[in-house]
């Protein structure tokens, strides 16, 4: 499960990557770019997207997944000839795999937020 973990970390990070676009400068590997989050040469600073602002990307993304899928089973069950089963399923399995992982990420957060909630003072 943790390379499922992962492999959903490397997809926001990549999405966070195409919305700062080309100019834009990443910290490397897992760095937190705290100071100078999204500075470009000449000192003026760029909005780059926060943390909800990618899981709400992220969930829409999902979203566009599951509806990209029910449109494919509901077109293959009308008879559509462009919508061959292998595409359902693989589509459908996509859908799966993207739910599970956000229910996976959500499940994470709500125990980092007890840990938190949970800690002496």
């Amino acid at each position: 499960m943790t390379d499922a973990i992962s492999s959903i970390l490397s997809q926001i990070r990549a999405h966070e990557l195409q919305t700062r676009g080309p100019l834009a400068e990443a910290p490397a590997g897992n760095a937190i770019d705290v100071g100078g989050a999204g500075r470009l040469g000449g000192g003026s600073t760029v909005a780059a997207p926060g943390f909800g602002h990618t899981l709400a990307n992220a969930i829409d993304k999902v979203s566009q997944t599951q509806a990209n899928a029910g449109s494919l089973q509901q077109a293959f069950e009308l008879g559509d000839p462009r919508a061959d089963l292998a595409r359902v399923m693989v589509a459908m399995q996509q859908s799966q795999v993207a739910f599970r992982a956000t229910v996976e990420v959500r499940n994470r957060l709500v125990q980092a937020y007890q840990d938190v909630m949970n800690m002496p003072i």
